[in-house]
Formats: structure tokens, sequence, C-alpha cells
């Protein structure tokens, strides 16, 4: 069986573009929080594609509702209506108190569309000067890989190479609410941010952060709009990661969980006000909110709540990071997170994350380094407390017994 993921890691190589480094695992079956590979190793995964899977590996009630819509109707586009598309408008709204909703289908599509529409809100409705309008956003930031993102990020290899960008973004420092006062003029039409910033290594603003930013956009009459992709639908323990501050925002976008990693499926929640600017023809997408993306997302959204996990995340993510915490290893310069969004970030000269995760990866653990010196714990929502207790083991072997 080795030399069938050797063959696989081989074609990948030869025919793939080479923009991904995924760790050599080759995985063929998933349950819950396991992931088996070829060979028939099992792993528990503490990635959950990138807080995609935060329902766990093909949830048995999601893979129910895939498997009855794809035998109804899986595609319309929006020229013409199905009998799904309502039906998640009313339980997303439900959910999380939006008045106007968008589906899309991937993350960065769904940041495209919010940069979209509050550019067209700024002309409309809050009369600035056509094509002036600004986005206030972040260093570090990581909103998705369109031309347009990539333009505003401060990641080289992020941006290196693809320019001439789009203009009309002004980056200031994450976490410093007074570089977002300093930024904004009367051109200012949003402030987009993430309130924890997931590529970046799992990075929390001070708090009060999210607070002050939702004051002076209210002062400002400045779009606030928040990137829940990640943070969002239970991860952070709150349904929201927003509501640790108490604050909501104009706009908040949601994503990758909202399907349970069966489908791509995201949305751009806000009111009637921002959204509404948007006239038949102006904008759209031919598999946004299909019959089956709504069904699965439904399916998603059901168990999410009914199944308690985002309590469970709470509960298990503040046990894990205080046992993280715990582990007596020189090469930890600071263990982070809130929910079962954690981080260990390591001293330089431990030489780099990427080993480490490959040393959990032989013990039965899969993890992702982000930015060389930090690895990633994101297992899916629905961990037990056993099943943390031997991860923990895991990372207590490996970050005091690998040689530097």
């Amino acid at each position: 069986m080795q030399q069938l993921a050797n063959d696989l890691i081989g074609t990948e190589s030869r025919l793939g573009a080479h923009n991904y480094k995924p760790l050599d695992v080759v995985l063929s079956r998933g349950l819950g929080v396991y992931v088996w590979d070829v060979d028939g190793n099992r792993y528990l995964d503490c990635l959950s594609a990138y807080s995609a899977v935060n329902q766990g590996h093909c949830h048995p009630k999601i893979l129910e509702a895939m498997v009855e819509q794809a035998s109804k109707l899986t595609l319309t586009s929006r020229a013409f209506r199905n009998d799904q598309l309502a039906l998640f408008y009313e339980e997303l709204a439900a959910l999380t108190g939006s008045h106007k909703i968008l589906p899309m289908n991937s993350g960065a599509e769904a940041v495209e569309s919010a940069i979209k529409t509050v550019r067209k809100w700024g002309y409309e409705v809050k009369g600035v000067p056509e094509n002036r309008a600004e986005i206030i956003v972040c260093s570090d930031n990581f909103h998705g890989r369109t031309i347009a993102i990539v333009g505003f990020s401060t990641d080289p290899d992020a941006r290196g190479g693809f320019g001439p960008f789009p203009s009309g973004f002004r980056t200031v420092r994450f976490g410093d609410a007074e570089a977002v006062e300093a930024a904004m003029n009367e051109n200012t039409v949003a402030v987009l941010l993430e309130p924890i910033q997931g590529e970046a290594g799992v990075i929390i603003p001070p708090a009060g952060y999210l607070r002050r930013v939702r004051e002076l956009c209210s002062a400002r009459n400045v779009v606030m709009i928040l990137d829940e992709i990640q943070t969002g639908l239970g991860r952070t323990g709150k349904l929201l990661a927003e509501e640790h501050e108490g604050v909501e925002a104009d706009v908040t976008l949601i994503g990758k969980a909202l399907s349970g990693g069966f489908y791509p499926v995201s949305a751009v929640l806000s009111n009637s006000e921002v959204l509404g600017v948007l006239k038949p023809g102006q904008h759209g997408s031919t598999f946004g909110g299909n019959p089956l993306a709504c069904a699965v997302a439904r399916a998603a959204m059901r168990v999410l709540v009914e199944e308690g996990m985002i309590e469970n995340a709470a509960v298990q993510g503040d046990y894990f990071k205080e046992q993280l915490a715990g582990i007596r290893s020189n090469l930890v310069r600071e263990v982070r997170g809130r929910g079962l969004m954690l981080a260990v970030e390591l001293h330089p000269e431990a030489g780099g994350a990427r080993r480490y995760c490959e040393a959990l990866r032989a013990r039965g653990v899969l993890a992702k380094d982000t930015h060389d010196h930090t690895i990633r714990i994101a297992p899916p929502l629905v961990i037990t407390r056993e099943q943390v207790d031997w991860a923990l083991e895991q990372f207590d072997a490996v970050l005091t017994g690998l040689p530097q």
C-alpha cells in the first residue's frame, strides 16, 4: 500500500501545479475527528480542513441531506427559483439574526462580494465620489486568493509577482484601533478584518479592539465587515467570534463549516441598506444558492446547534489550551487561542514548525504549520475529552522529545 501512496504523490507532483506543500499523507476516508490514509493508518485531524469540517468528517445527518437532495435536484442557476433557497435564508437568518443574505460558494467569493457591495453602498448611499471609495484592511490578513484580495495582503508570498492590483485599500496594523481611526476619511466605506487572524497564526487582538472599531464605524458611517469564514459557526466557542466582545458587524462573512465540509457554501450576511444596493444583473453566481448547497447547509447548521457542538468547542477548547500551556518545553514561545482555534508558537531556534507537524503525523496527529514557527490546532468541534487527552500526550512527546 505504501507504493500506492508514493504513486499518488508522484502523480500529483508531475501533473499538478505546485501551489501547495502538504504533508505527505494520502487520505482516503474520514469519520468524526478521525481520517485514514491509503495504508489504513488512523489520524486525529487537528486542522478540520481549516475549520470547514467543524461538524466532523462525513457527519451522517449532513450526508443524508446531501444524498436526498442530490437525487432530486442539484442545480437550477438563479435564473429560476428552487424550493431550498427560501428555507436556507429563513434558517440562517434565524440562527444569526441577519436581515438580508447573499449566497455564494467559496469564502473568497464572499469577500469579493462584500467589497463590491460596500463600494456601491458608498457611492449610492453615503455619497462618496465615484471611484474614490476606500476600504481599511489589516496587516497580516488572510481573506482569500483573488487578485483584489492578495493586492491588499502583506504576505510577500501571497502577492509577489501577481500585480498590478486594484486600488482603494488602506492597510493598518491589526489590533490597533487608533490606526483605524487615523486611516478613516470622508471616502472610507468599510473596515474589513478578521476577529481572530487564523492564517497569521491565531492572532487574537487586544480586549476591546472590536468594540472600539464598532464605535468608530458607527460614528463615521462606515460599514464594519467581519470575515468569520474561519472563526464563525462555533469554532471559537461562540456561534460567531464577534460575540466574545458583544459587537455586531454590519456585514458578516461565513463559509467553510456552513456546509460541514461537504460542498462549497458561503454567505454574505447583512441588512437591506447594504445588500439592497444590488439590483438584478449587477452581481451573482451560477452555483450560489443552488438547491444542493442549501440543503447541505441547512443540515450543517442544524447539527451544529442540536448536538451542542458550539458549547463543546468552548469547554474542550479551554481545557486543550490550558493543558498545552502546561507542557514543559523550552521550544514553546506561546500558546494562544479561543475555543478550538488554537496555536502553539515555537521559538525560532526550534527549527521551524514543519518538522514538529511531521513528528506529530508519525504519532497519529495531523496539524499544520503556518508562518514558519507556529503549529495550528483546530480539531472538529465533536472532539471528546478523551480524544483531547490522547492528542495532548502526542503534543507533549513531540514538544519535549524532538531534538533541536
